[in-house]
């Protein structure tokens, strides 16, 4: 099969991704199943494992490369092991992005990205940026017969963590209420429809991208802000004092020193982006009494709920195609965000 494959790493993203023959997965467990690839999403988690920042993580040897990655898939089942009963072959597929267990206390509890024993396909296994990638039958969910594979698959990483941020959110918020996300690209964008429809809160959106901005308004932001010098007064002066919750899905390049001082006092901001480092003087935290936590991925659950959003049209995933041949111009133009939304790899 044709595969993309990372042979190094760079801190300076100067490397390419190699378009080349390789041997295609085999079922080696009962419950695997073999997916051909319909569509695999361009994750900014991708560019930071080019970058090596997951590589004390997942390669801490040094030993994992050449690897294929890609964790957003979609596509149709292939083949299946002797155990899968849920699926058959030409079933069309979206896959969750975590290989679980199904029985350590965390996937007990639902929380299957908290696996003790879990697996990644496209962080430190192969992945989706191929014609085929192996997974497990836990981790698919059938596609509607109205939607396609290349019209889901971010929504299988991208989709459900600005989902499960959005779900987060809109039990702290009521009518009225004002959430401020950070960055509309590719999760943004999800989470302003995620919160159109869990949601009555009013929404700032905040993306210094004018096509992202324009985005924000056609999907409905209540305001929408530049994110220039004077971002965190626009938002305390719009909200009268903070917003209740705030999104970050930057996490670097200095948004994650102004994030929370959007916040308002006993507010939330939950931090999904990643790489930069978060400064929060002790006394803020406890005289305004705000809180801050991650958001990570999303259950199984959640993207079941986040697919019923999709097939009803509610929550609608905004992308560029590019074939597996121009990977590595995707992979340019996502860094440099040449596009809105998300960028979709089909082999």
């Amino acid at each position: 099969m044709k595969a993309a494959r990372l042979y190094e790493y760079d801190p300076k993203m100067n490397v390419q991704l190699k378009i080349e023959e390789v041997k295609a997965p085999t079922i080696t467990a009962p419950d695997e199943v073999i997916v051909r690839v319909g569509a695999a999403g361009l994750c900014r988690t991708d560019l930071h494992i080019i970058e090596g920042v997951w590589k004390p993580t997942m390669d801490p040897e040094g030993t994992l490369l050449p690897y294929i990655m890609g964790h957003e898939n979609a596509g149709w089942v292939e083949e299946v092991g002797s155990g899968v009963k849920s699926v058959k072959r030409g079933d069309a597929v979206i896959c969750h992005p975590f290989r679980s267990c199904g029985i350590c206390l965390n996937c007990r509890h639902g929380e299957d990205m908290y696996c003790d024993n879990g697996q990644f396909p496209g962080l430190g296994m192969n992945g989706g940026f191929a014609e085929y990638f192996i997974t497990s039958e836990r981790s698919l969910i059938k596609l509607n017969a109205n939607v396609t594979p290349i019209e889901v698959a971010p929504l299988a990483d991208a989709g459900i963590t600005a989902y499960r941020a959005a779900k987060r959110a809109a039990k702290l918020l009521r009518p009225g209420s004002y959430c401020v996300l950070l960055g509309v690209g590719g999760l943004g964008h999800i989470a302003l429809q995620s919160l159109h429809a869990i949601s009555g809160c009013r929404i700032i959106a905040v993306d210094r991208e004018p096509a992202a901005q324009v985005l924000a308004k056609d999907l409905g932001a209540d305001f929408v802000l530049d994110g220039g010098p004077n971002v965190v007064g626009e938002v305390q002066q719009i909200t009268g004092g903070g917003a209740h919750v705030v999104i970050d899905f930057v996490g670097e390049l200095g948004v994650e020193n102004i994030c929370w001082k959007m916040v308002r006092k006993g507010g939330q901001l939950f931090v999904v982006g990643y790489g930069g480092n978060i400064n929060v003087p002790t006394a803020h935290l406890v005289i305004e009494e705000i809180n801050i936590g991650g958001s990570l991925v999303g259950n199984f659950t959640e993207l079941v709920e986040l697919m019923e959003l999709n097939a009803d049209g509610k929550v609608k995933m905004h992308y560029t195609e590019y074939n597996l041949a121009s990977i590595n111009t995707a992979l340019d133009d996502f860094k440099n965000r040449r596009f809105t939304g998300r960028g979709v790899i089909v082999p």
